[in-house]
């Protein structure tokens, strides 16, 4: 199935301009270039998230992209005087640091702002080089170390009330000293998983359903596969059904904790961008964990369907392909959400409507 994605509107806009407007972030004009915009979605998220305006927004993408192009050149030309450098989002310049006075008005001169540093790129990164060497008599209390330009140190993280273990590690790895700055923090790093439709939980560490749609904090599936404490595809933990309403309905929702972000896809890379309900008839598709993804039509709707374990009203029929693992699994239209798979026999497939889950659950669809 070929999938058009629809742009918003105001990305929609950008894309018209076919240009990146010039100047700082802080004076947007009307000025242009004819440096295309790589991502139609950039522009609106870096409203959202760093407060701009579009033509701030704009200005900033064409700034930042000057300031890594002289970066290079600079790095090259100052060689081992070259200090490292970064983004002076205040100003729209890069900001460079040398460890050696006689070249500041070489970088002022490129336009760049200059700094007089104590070390140079190549030292941080040696001692970071000799850290990761050393990684194994590091204690649980520190979780990273890095680069820092903007400190012009190498900077090594660690819990709180841990920084007794560092003078100890920082020894044993024979790093100059001056060079690391110590910065306590309150959490460890933890990997990020990908919340899809279609892709396999489990319920108590036993049985296994489908994810159905993504939601704000976590997703929908069916709640004949609740209650329980839910564990991903990858036996990570995951969360814990927040709702369960089975029978009379078929819809669950689960909480996710921190380590999983919802995404507005199903797991074959379909986005998900609305929840509008598919005619009668219409070509719907369905991701489940056992089946994967199976195709066929829309049958008829507000269908009351008695199983064993109880009756379940207002779902819709399809000639879709299931078999057990999938229930939960995603029914969407194009890029339509539709429905979460309940159950069926070997010629008809049944899913709950999205629409009235999103409604009893008071969530929202994460779109994609």
């Amino acid at each position: 199935m070929k999938i058009t994605k629809l742009l918003g509107v105001a990305a929609t806009a950008v894309v018209a301009t076919g240009a990146l407007v010039t100047g700082t972030p802080a004076a947007a004009s009307s000025e242009s270039s004819n440096t295309a915009l790589l991502n139609s979605e950039m522009v609106p998220a870096l409203q959202r998230d760093l407060g701009l305006t579009a033509g701030q927004a704009l200005a900033r993408i064409q700034s930042e992209t000057a300031a890594g192009t002289l970066e290079q050149s600079l790095a090259s030309t100052l060689a081992g005087s070259f200090g490292g450098a970064s983004y002076n989002e205040a100003t729209g310049k890069l900001r460079v640091g040398v460890t050696d006075a006689a070249k500041l008005d070489q970088v002022r001169a490129s336009g760049a702002e200059a700094e007089l540093v104590a070390f140079s790129a190549s030292q941080l990164d040696s001692t970071v080089d000799k850290l990761n060497a050393g990684e194994r008599n590091a204690d649980g209390a520190i979780t990273g170390w890095g680069v820092d330009t903007k400190t012009n140190r190498v900077t090594l993280s660690i819990l709180e009330g841990g920084s007794g273990s560092v003078n100890s590690f920082l020894e044993k790895t024979g790093v100059d000293r001056s060079t690391v700055s110590v910065v306590e923090t309150t959490s460890v790093p933890t990997l990020k998983y990908d919340v899809r439709g279609g892709d396999a939980y489990y319920i108590n560490n036993s049985s296994r359903c489908s994810i159905g749609f993504s939601v704000n904090g976590g997703f929908l599936t069916a709640g004949h596969c609740g209650p329980g404490t839910v564990t991903g595809s990858n036996r990570v933990a995951m969360g814990s059904f927040a709702r369960v309403s089975f029978p009379t309905n078929d819809y669950g929702h689960v909480r996710v904790n921190s380590n999983w972000v919802p995404r507005g896809i199903i797991n074959n890379g379909t986005r998900v961008s609305g929840s509008n309900v598919a005619a009668t008839g219409a070509s719907v598709c369905k991701s489940g964990s056992t089946t994967g993804w199976t195709c066929g039509t829309v049958g008829a709707k507000n269908q009351t369907v008695r199983y064993a374990e109880g009756t379940v009203y207002g779902m819709t029929a399809t000639n879709v392909r299931s078999q057990a693992g999938d229930s939960g699994g995603s029914f969407i239209a194009g890029n339509q959400a539709q429905g979460m798979l309940s159950g069926g026999n070997s010629s008809v497939t049944y899913f709950f409507p999205v629409r009235p889950a999103l409604s009893a659950t008071g969530t929202s669809l994460v779109l994609g």
